[in-house]
């Protein structure tokens, strides 16, 4: 390896990318590539060697390289290449190299001077390379010569600008001394691509050639035709020092010493030499990688943040230590602790904004799905009235009966009591399975430690069974203190002189408790069962207030489409179909008459369950109940046609007083019924787990076993500790890489008017639609070639216009070089 500046910012980055590795972190530094242009045997190939430290590339008199080469640089433990078009067969010998890539190019361009756009992919491994891309392109020519086609001027042209387009790419514009700067093709391509001139680097070779008595001491010193970046001089080894095996160090020996004893070049030696433009080509990418780690220095800085807490505990974790066994045991049970109680009781800490928490459910329950248990209960009018009917009619037996038998009150009240048992014991169910939901919740968090999770889990499920037990005995309890005892002198009881006086009507009226106006619920539906021709399914803002369903364009309440009185509606359940995941329910009339236009029934849609019970439970408010069917256990059917006014009359009376005590009855159930669970079940078990979990985890004599973490816990301790170093390793390399190099600011524009890019004319014809505008050079008479810039520029002001260019065509897309 022949480039010093290279193996001392090798090191530095190799450290980083391992740490960046070791931290599970890409090294996406993406480094420049380098592409060397110029003309036909300009030097290119030599300059491009010198900076890699080695020979490699076929040498020669006219144009040698004859396709592009894409020399990709990679890190690696041992030295060798590999060709895209060998895969599989490594090159240790640099010679063998060489011969590859010119049996390559003959390959495909034949050995008659042809030319290819096909590059020629080569990788070489090293210990002392960065990850870098080199390109060797071939030189610019006018004139064909061999199998060359008659445009291999633009084919050229065109294969450069696919390469040096790239934002990324440091343009080395390679031209002779022995010729005339002010037609270099190199610096009016680069010109084209960069016209600020920041990725551009003149390179000045052959100036051992030059003739007696001239210097480009002008040029090197950025005076005469001055670039951004500027020149640097290089002397290459000529065809017989690589004949003659004559190795880079002694080249580069010799090159130094030329330019110490020139008496042009001996001020400026140290700014000169293949030396300098290593060290300019290392510096820009040092700046290059400076400038990539500020990003990845917060990204990590981040990272390490958020790690912190974690690998601390981990740290402070003995897996061996009884006393940090312990500690954690204390730790995990608090916590879980904490844990119930903020998902059962709420938490302003961290609010889950996707799902309901455990407590959020349960009042759900209390307040939603109990309630609608209830009313199903007491929704069927004409059943309630039928069992009314039988009951007065079986206690009076043969005899008429005068007056209303109170025992009829009695037995349908205690009927409807007993139906009391199911949604109660339903309400413990759910709440009870919510409980045990909220704990799997919680306990997710103990799985590092898996017997102590089982074990936990063992614990706190017992102690909810056992106070669901004990709730479902005091519900049972409270309804059988209930049918122990009809209290029919209780204030809210309206008495047998009130329940004959009250119509129906009336008493619907007065135990809904609202105004015909009330708005109940607002909200997003969609009718489901409209057919294509009359709009299809469509979504509406549906109103429902005591009296009607009305449903609207859109919420904002303007365009009425229709209002559906609720008298007689009844709703039922719609079975999902597996096309649709909606949640659907429909209304029907109960005298079969058509709900809305010509439809017997109305389908509504919700996004979910919960919605759905949502919507429920507000038509049972407005007095829509579901739909039962009333069928006599012993097929009694409905009862007889012929109408009996006095029983009747006494029907009317019992079902009013049924409804007015089972008023009471609900609205005791639906209080005490939530203050019992929570007390009996939901505080019990906050309580055992906060106060006697510990206790009886301890009680059963395996604590050390508990604490056994799980084979994947280790795992992730250990990943979290040695990313943790790795971050922090990471960030010292990032620090000391910041400390260790320094940044070359991009030297000041400068006046690079004499350089100018080429017209944009096109030819008459052209390829179509693949090239387009390649730079092209001025065309000057022959006998003009020596002539200064000044002169050019002197032909086109008499003219009024810019130099006359040979027409250009579009370059190819640019290829994606890895």
């Amino acid at each position: 390896m022949g480039n010093r500046g290279m193996e001392d910012l090798i090191p530095l980055v190799n450290r980083l990318q391992h740490a960046l590795g070791s931290a599970g972190q890409s090294c996406s530094l993406h480094l420049p590539q380098i592409a060397v242009v110029g003309g036909q045997s300009a030097g290119k190939s030599s300059v491009l060697e010198n900076f890699v430290g080695r020979d490699f590339l076929p040498r020669g008199s006219g144009m040698v390289t004859r396709r592009p080469l894409i020399l990709q640089l990679l890190t690696a433990d041992t030295e060798h290449g590999e060709f895209l078009h060998c895969k599989g067969k490594k090159f240790t010998d640099f010679e063998e190299i060489c011969r590859e890539i010119e049996a390559e190019t003959q390959r495909i361009t034949g050995s008659n001077k042809g030319i290819s756009p096909v590059p020629i992919n080569l990788r070489i491994y090293s210990p002392n390379v960065l990850n870098l891309t080199l390109v060797d392109l071939p030189g610019i020519t006018k004139v064909p010569v061999g199998d060359q086609p008659a445009d291999i001027e633009y084919q050229i042209r065109d294969m450069i600008m696919q390469y040096i387009c790239k934002d990324n790419c440091l343009i080395l514009a390679v031209t002779p001394a022995n010729t005339d700067l002010a037609n270099s093709d190199a610096l009016k391509l680069a010109k084209d691509v960069d016209p600020q001139g920041q990725r551009t680097i003149g390179v000045i070779t052959k100036l051992d050639l030059m003739d007696k008595g001239t210097d480009a001491r002008n040029i090197l010193e950025n005076r005469l035709l001055p670039l951004r970046r500027g020149y640097i001089g290089v002397v290459n080894r000529s065809q017989k020092d690589v004949v003659g095996k004559k190795d880079i160090k002694a080249a580069l020996l010799a090159e130094k010493d030329f330019f110490l004893s020139h008496p042009s070049y001996k001020h400026m030696a140290e700014s000169m030499g293949t030396p300098y433009l290593q060290k300019t080509l290392n510096q820009q990418l040092t700046n290059h990688i400076r400038e990539s780690l500020p990003a990845f220095r917060s990204h990590l800085q981040s990272q390490l943040l958020s790690l912190n807490k974690e690998a601390e505990e981990f740290k402070q974790f003995s897996p061996d230590d009884p006393a940090r066994r312990t500690k954690t045991l204390l730790q995990l049970a608090q916590r879980l602790a904490g844990d119930f109680e903020k998902l059962i009781e709420g938490s302003g800490d961290t609010v889950d904004t996707v799902n309901l928490s455990g407590g959020a459910k349960i009042n759900r329950i209390f307040h939603v799905r109990f309630p609608y248990e209830l009313v199903q209960i007491e929704s069927d009018e004409k059943k309630l009235r039928q069992e009314i009917n039988y009951a007065i009619r079986n206690i009076h037996g043969v005899r008429t009966g005068l007056f209303t038998p109170d025992m009829a009150f009695e037995a349908i009240v205690k009927k409807q009591l007993s139906c009391l048992k199911r949604p109660c014991i339903t309400f413990v169910d759910m709440v009870s399975q919510e409980l045990i939901s909220t704990l799997y919740q919680c306990i997710n968090k103990l799985s590092s430690f898996p017997k102590l999770q089982e074990e936990t889990e063992r614990l706190v499920t017992t102690e909810i069974r056992e106070q669901e037990s004990k709730c479902k005995e005091q519900v049972l309890m409270l309804i059988e203190i209930q049918l122990a005892y009809i209290n029919t002198k209780h204030e809210d009881f309206i008495g047998f002189t009130t329940a004959q006086q009250t119509s129906n009507q009336a008493n619907k009226k007065t135990h809904a408790g609202m105004a015909a106006n009330h708005v109940i619920r607002k909200g997003w539906l969609t009718i489901s069962n409209l057919g294509i021709m009359k709009g299809g399914a469509r979504e509406y803002w549906f109103i429902l207030s005591a009296e009607s369903l009305s449903w609207f364009r859109d919420d904002e309440e303007k365009e009425k489409k229709y209002m559906l009185p609720l008298d007689n509606l009844r709703f039922r359940d719609v079975e999902k179909t597996f096309m649709s995941s909606k949640c659907v329910f429909a209304l029907f009339n109960t005298e079969l008459r058509n709900v809305y236009k010509d439809y017997k029934s109305l389908e509504l849609a919700c996004g979910s369950q919960e919605e759905l019970d949502s919507w429920k439970a507000s038509l049972l408010q407005a007095g829509v109940y579901p739909e039962k069917v009333a069928v006599d256990e012993q097929g009694n059917g409905a009862p007889e046609n012929f109408i009996d006014p006095q029983l009747e009359r006494q029907v009317e009376t019992i079902r009013n007083l049924v409804e007015s005590y089972m008023s009471i009855i609900y609205k005791t159930i639906k209080d005490l019924m939530p203050k019992t669970i929570m007390h009996l079940m939901i505080n019990s078990v906050k309580e055992f787990i906060s106060s006697e979990l510990l206790a009886q985890l301890y009680a059963l004599g395996e604590c050390s076993a508990l604490m056994d973490e799980s084979t994947e816990q280790q795992k992730y301790r250990e990943e979290v500790l040695r990313k943790h170093a790795a971050l922090k390793e990471a960030l010292a390399v990032i620090g000391k890489f910041s400390t260790s190099t320094c940044t070359t600011p991009l030297p000041p524009p400068v006046d690079s008017s004499w350089l100018r890019p080429s017209s944009p004319t096109l030819p008459k014809k052209t390829s179509v639609g693949v090239r387009g505008h390649a730079p092209s050079v001025p065309r000057v008479p022959s006998n003009a070639s020596s002539k200064s810039t000044g002169s050019l520029q002197q032909i086109a002001r008499q003219h009024h216009r810019a130099p006359p260019s040979v027409p250009r065509r579009h370059p190819p897309a640019i290829p994606n070089v890895k």
